[in-house]
């Protein structure tokens, strides 16, 4: 009963605040498929937040069913000639009716399905720029507080108020520009500059393994040499920039979170990185919860953070899945008609096969380490 009670307190504190923010960004998704299809001439039947039975709803002069449902992990948007929520397959007869999405082009079809990751991606760099212009850009720059003995840093010969500069030849503006390299390096040796009272000079690392625990109790393995960052708070500068630079910075904010979340993935396929560490909603529910805690502004970035991800875990080739659609697409326009109903069915069961794995897997993740922490096991 204890658990029960502690698990029913869990689900209030950290599931609500994220099945806003899961909201807002399946919303923004689904909007980007609804627009192109409706530009491109697509009867649109239904426009759903979340799964299964309806809770509320209404038409709009479309005769578009607007719906939110009762499973909220999701959405999705629904065609004239779809048999099914994934709109995979279509229905034959219905697609021979004005406004079928199966009888436009291909290239609306693709245009369509690519509108929703892509609108994840706008949304997320919209944040990042809005943030950009109106907050400004905090900026903790890499300098070295503090070197820990023994560590690769202090046989590479780093010094308390060096300013790290560059990493293999690349320009390192903030400490994160740092963290970054070194976490994802462990194991290969690094060429640091270094500007040591006005003088630049190359002092070379090896990053060494370190395991640990993060919050939610998973096991991380990333890079370190041994360096303590200065954060008193008049280390930290905030920069203002203007709308023009801080939508490029946006912009490659964006394109940053994809490329973290993509070496990630290689890190975990790789065994770099212990596939533990994978979490699902339960995961994702407990950090928007830590977040909102610190306030709107890292709040806004985390949104915008699971918007990028959302949009490129999306575009993953994998039937089902935007990914899988525009594989498809890509392969009839090659092939100049399109794949068998029956390949693609298989890839539709294939895909549906490799998703509910990964759910069940990531789940089982998240569940266990719930309970270690409920229980104080493990």
């Amino acid at each position: 009963m204890d658990f029960l009670t502690s698990l029913a307190g869990w689900i209030w504190q950290y599931g609500i605040m994220f099945l806003l923010v899961l909201t807002v960004v399946v919303f923004i998704h689904e909007l980007g498929h609804f627009l192109v299809a409706r530009w491109c001439g697509v009867t649109v039947k239904a426009f759903s937040i979340g799964f299964g039975p309806e809770i509320f709803g209404f038409y709009d002069k479309h005769g578009t069913r607007w719906r939110v449902a009762w499973i909220p992990l999701g959405g999705y948007v629904k065609f004239i000639d779809d048999e099914n929520a994934s709109s995979f397959g279509g229905n034959k007869r219905l697609s021979e009716r004005e406004g079928a999405f199966q009888s436009k082009s291909v290239a609306a079809r693709a245009a369509v399905v690519g509108a929703g990751p892509i609108a994840n991606f706008i949304l997320a760099a919209v944040l990042y720029s809005a943030l950009n212009v109106t907050v400004g850009l905090h900026i903790l720059p890499p300098l070295v507080d503090a070197v820990v003995p023994n560590s690769p840093a202090a046989k590479g010969g780093f010094k308390p108020g060096d300013m790290i500069v560059a990493i293999n030849g690349n320009k390192i503006d903030r400490f994160e520009d740092l963290q970054r390299i070194v976490g994802s390096s462990a194991g290969e040796e690094l060429a640091f500059t270094v500007d040591r009272n006005g003088q630049d000079i190359v002092l070379k690392a090896t990053p060494s393994v370190d395991e640990q625990k993060d919050a939610m109790g998973r096991t991380f393995r990333r890079g370190l040499i041994g360096i303590q960052r200065a954060i008193a708070p008049d280390k930290v500068r905030t920069v203002r920039v203007g709308l023009p630079e801080a939508i490029m910075l946006g912009i490659g904010e964006t394109y940053g979170n994809i490329t973290q979340t993509l070496s990630g993935i290689g890190d975990i396929v790789t065994r770099r990185q212990s596939a533990e560490q994978m979490g699902g909603p339960i995961m994702m529910a407990e950090v928007t919860a830590k977040v909102a805690e610190l306030g709107w502004e890292p709040m806004l970035r985390w949104i915008a953070f699971i918007s990028a991800n959302i949009g490129f875990l999306n575009l993953l080739p994998i039937p089902v899945l935007d990914g899988g659609h525009l594989m498809f697409y890509a392969f009839e326009a090659i092939r100049r008609k399109p794949a068998s109903e029956r390949m693609q069915q298989m890839g539709f069961q294939v895909g549906l096969a490799l998703l509910m794995m990964l759910m069940i897997f990531v789940n089982f993740n998240d569940i266990m380490n719930v309970w270690r922490r409920l229980t104080g096991s493990g």
